[in-house]
């Protein structure tokens, strides 16, 4: 049986010569993987709708037999392109995914970790890959996943507690008109660094390269 979704191309890798394996992030059906028969063809029916961090409305012929499911069609609607033109900005991208990646089963829903995928991907594409970004990602999934701790209780300075907490309750838009110091950036920053590792048993891929932002 067919079925459809909306989702956000978090990650692609070869199958074959011809053919492309997809992993989605939707809302109702959480992490989706499919293979894209044919995808890598110059002619295919999938050309140019298939990369990193595009927005796509899809269908898939679900596997009785494992979660890698067949794609059938895609409608692209939003691609990201000015991520793809700054490096910077490329490696917060994939610091979401690898995060979403580490941290939620395949196939359970993910509402509000797909909206908050959709609302900082169009905010990254146009301002600046700066580091508070990323500890506002950070702050904002844990919330997500169940796993933020209560402020008052950490051991952090008065003033980059409300810093923590302005990035965590903020749109993108706020956060990026806070100004903490370089030290403030820095505390949070190697806070978070324990309390991830503590959590979650090691920190997402490329959590360095995307603190590399300007401060």
């Amino acid at each position: 049986m067919t079925e459809t979704a909306s989702g956000i191309i978090l990650r692609t890798r070869p199958l074959t010569e011809t053919s492309l394996i997809v992993h989605w992030l939707t809302p109702e059906l959480g992490r989706v993987a499919t293979v894209a028969k044919g995808a890598r063809r110059p002619k295919s029916p999938f050309a140019g709708k298939l990369d990193l961090f595009y927005t796509a409305d899809f269908s898939f012929i679900r596997s009785r037999r494992s979660e890698l499911h067949t794609l059938r069609e895609v409608n692209l609607r939003e691609t990201h392109g000015a991520i793809r033109e700054n490096i910077l900005k490329l490696q917060q991208a994939g610091y979401l995914a690898a995060f979403i990646e580490q941290t939620t089963e395949m196939e359970s829903p993910l509402p509000e970790i797909f909206e908050l995928a959709r609302g900082f991907l169009p905010w990254l594409c146009g301002h600046e890959p700066r580091t508070q970004n990323v500890l506002a990602l950070e702050l904002k999934l844990l919330r997500e996943l169940g796993l933020m701790p209560d402020l008052t209780e950490t051991r952090l300075t008065p003033g980059v507690k409300k810093i923590a907490r302005a990035l965590l309750e903020n749109d993108w838009a706020d956060s990026a008109r806070l100004r903490p110091t370089s030290a403030q950036i820095n505390e949070l920053q190697q806070w978070l660094h324990g309390f991830l590792t503590v959590h979650l048993g090691r920190l997402p891929r490329g959590r360095a390269a995307a603190l590399a932002g300007e401060s």
